[in-house]
């Protein structure tokens, strides 16, 4: 099995630990985008439903599309208020321009090729809009970490094999506009079971084979005593509009 696939698939074991571990998404995030309120909405690579149940507070109608059971089945328990599907971004199942706007939440580095660009823009309605949103830390506040737990991730993400930025350059081959771009500041407080289930839910720990897998968040329990960690954090969304006529009209 290519690598990059079975590190998406290893999500699915650890679907509970992402759930507990990851942190959430500010709802005022949604404010800064060209989405009207009775809009209706693809959360794409959902997860866990993570922004998924913003998403349900906010618009009139909420599509979640997740290939994962496991990850499904708590959209499906967290948000029910949206609709839950099976579906990868390749072949996302919904009608041509049946939405408003396609949100993907930390999720597009999985699939920042042509062919899901283009599924995208499909199922876009003329002049909706594509955000990506991304959580991150506030890289102008100290971690809160001990210095030998953050090592410890510094070098297991040494192994990172994809690009972060990757997906503007498919974007920008789509038919779409300029990519905007704006952020939201938001907290997360953790205890250390959390932080713990935040490392176990990362790709590059769930892909691994049972026993490394202990071993690694054993050494990261190790450099983790009890307590409370308080994360200020960063949500980034960036958004382009699918223009309304192709770009050989």
């Amino acid at each position: 099995m290519d690598e990059r696939i079975e590190r998406a698939r290893s999500f699915d074991r650890v679907a509970e630990e992402y759930e507990r571990g990851r942190p959430g998404y500010p709802d005022d995030v949604l404010d800064l985008l060209p989405v009207a309120d009775d809009a209706a909405v693809l959360d794409l690579a959902a997860g866990t439903g993570k922004l998924t149940r913003v998403l349900a507070r906010r618009y009139r109608r909420v599509i979640a599309v997740e290939p994962l059971d496991a990850m499904r089945a708590i959209v499906e328990r967290e948000a029910p208020a949206a609709e839950a599907l099976d579906g990868r971004a390749e072949a996302i199942p919904l009608a041509d321009g049946e939405v408003d706007a396609v949100f993907v939440a930390q999720a597009i580095h999985w699939f920042a090729n042509d062919a899901a660009i283009a599924e995208i823009a499909r199922v876009l309605r003329p002049g909706g809009v594509l955000a990506i949103v991304h959580n991150d830390l506030d890289d102008d506040v100290p971690s809160p970490l001990p210095e030998a737990y953050r090592d410890r991730m510094s070098a297991l993400f040494e192994d990172r094999t994809h690009s972060p930025d990757q997906w503007r350059e498919a974007v920008t081959r789509g038919p779409f506009g300029e990519i905007t771009e704006a952020s939201v500041e938001h907290e997360q407080v953790s205890d250390r079971d959390a932080v713990l289930a935040f490392a176990l839910s990362l790709s590059l720990i769930a892909h691994r084979p049972d026993d490394e897998r202990r071993r690694v968040m054993d050494e990261l329990g190790a450099a983790l005593p009890e307590g409370e960690y308080r994360f200020r954090m960063r949500t980034d969304v960036s958004w382009a509009i699918r223009h309304t006529t192709s770009p050989e009209s």
